[in-house]
């Protein structure tokens, strides 16, 4: 195990840390809920808020994780990503990784195999500690989602730097007036930051789209109205072949060209979102089905004449809402329908 080293100016950094006065104070909820984000963005089981002090880190958020309120500094994955402030530290398989492979926390029996940090950074640019999270399996980021990692640990200086504001103000102000003018504008600050995070909890990190979240709340929202609804499921055809013939890189950069070409055709229809893999849904209220089956066609076209050097072609199930009907059987209906699309020769519609 490669014990960590000490940031060149470590006494000023934890100067740093002692100003915030956060060590050994009990959870707060603004904190357990960025974790929870950015757990939620990563699709990871654990995450926590860890501040660096001399010989141990200490947590002021985690979720997925044992009680502990600290650990050694000698075996935090956390130690190692402050000696580079400047990134995201990303360990895709702690065990092929020499700094960690024989840590405790790794070889433990469900250690840590996957760890991403993002520095906490003061506006001087000394690092308290990290936003992490963590898996006990090995995975990979994407860029979005590691953009989204950075953008909370700033949430989480946000929060320490609003905590110290306070405390400071409480203690030199006499103008209340003023005082509740800062808090104000920091709270709002904090708002949109937050509504910027949602936005990205409900989003397709690597296509842009929907994800399953946002649609299920769509189609709960469309299925509680009373006009006419019709959703349609679309699957790249061949797409396994893509993938092995080609790698990965490769299929995923289909699957960005699949979902412009589809949100660029689809317009303000309805919303569109990446279902899962291959697969794309679309939810399409005040459309009939023979309404649907034209807009779909149009979508089914534009992807088709969109390829270049690799001919991409997708086939699509619509199905539209019976009286009575629930999201589950709608959905399953569509799926029928793409299948049936599928079996029929695919690179069609099928309503």
């Amino acid at each position: 195990m490669q014990r960590p080293a000490k940031p060149a100016n470590e006494a000023e950094r934890l100067r740093a840390l002692r100003r915030y006065q956060v060590l050994d104070t009990p959870r707060e909820a603004d904190f357990d809920d960025l974790v929870a984000i950015a757990t939620a963005i990563c699709d990871v089981p654990m995450g926590s808020v860890t501040l660096i002090d001399a010989e141990r880190q200490w947590f002021k958020a985690k979720l997925g994780m044992d009680d502990a309120p600290e650990t050694d500094r000698d075996t935090a994955f956390c130690a190692h990503a402050i000696l580079t402030p400047d990134q995201v530290t990303v360990v895709e398989d702690a065990t092929l990784d020499r700094r960690f492979h024989d840590n405790p926390v790794v070889t433990a029996e469900g250690g840590i195999r996957f760890y991403a940090g993002a520095p906490l950074l003061t506006p001087e640019g000394y690092p308290l500690g990290t936003l992490c999270v963590m898996d006990s399996r090995p995975r990979e980021l994407a860029p979005p989602q590691v953009k989204a990692l950075q953008a909370l640990s700033r949430q989480v200086t946000a929060l320490l730097e609003l905590r110290r504001t306070a405390r400071e103000l409480k203690l030199q102000l006499e103008d209340r007036a003023w005082f509740e003018q800062t808090l104000h504008a920091f709270n709002e600050s904090l708002k949109l930051e937050n509504a910027d995070l949602t936005r990205q909890l409900r989003m397709d990190p690597l296509t842009g789209l929907a994800n399953r979240r946002a649609l299920a709340d769509a189609l709960e929202q469309a299925l509680a109205g009373t006009a006419a609804l019709c959703v349609a499921l679309a699957d790249i055809d061949h797409f396994k072949a893509v993938n092995d013939t080609h790698g990965h890189a490769v299929g995923d950069e289909v699957l960005v060209r699949v979902a412009s070409s589809l949100r660029v055709a689809n317009g303000e229809a309805g919303l569109l979102a990446r279902y899962g893999g291959e697969e794309f849904a679309l939810v399409l209220p005040g459309m009939d089905l023979d309404a649907a089956r034209r807009h779909c066609e149009a979508l089914r076209r534009a992807v088709a004449l969109a390829s270049t050097s690799l001919p991409v072609t997708i086939s699509i199930g619509v199905a539209a809402r019976q009286p009575g009907e629930d999201k589950a059987a709608l959905l399953q209906r569509a799926d029928e329908a793409l299948y049936a699309a599928k079996r029929a020769g695919r690179n069609r519609v099928h309503a």
